[in-house]
Formats: structure tokens, sequence, C-alpha cells
């Protein structure tokens, strides 16, 4: 499944917010860094959700 992202570059490195899963976003010192934490976080979001809501 695919899911857009947003990346910001601030002073401090970049932030990267998933906007179709509220509260999803992480931080980097790079923009790799960044990207590779938010696949990290939008997979840990996710596993959470279907612990929640199990779909069987």
């Amino acid at each position: 499944m695919k899911h857009k992202i947003v990346l910001y570059q601030s002073e401090e490195g970049y932030s990267v917010s998933c906007p179709g899963l509220p509260g999803c976003w992480y931080q980097g010192e790079t923009e790799e860094e960044g990207l590779s934490n938010i696949q990290d976080a939008i997979t840990e979001y996710l596993s959470v959700i279907e612990e929640l809501f199990p779909t069987n």
C-alpha cells in the first residue's frame, strides 16, 4: 500500500508526515534518514491499527 508523505526541511533537519495517518510523523537529520524513519513509523502505525481493529 502506498501512502502520501510530506517532507519539510528545517534548520534541525527534516520532518516527515503522512497526512492520511493522523499523528504519524517522524524526523531525521538528513532527507534519507527522515524518509527511512517515516517508513518505520507508517509500518508501526498500521500494526497498532490492526491490533486495535482486527480484520478477521
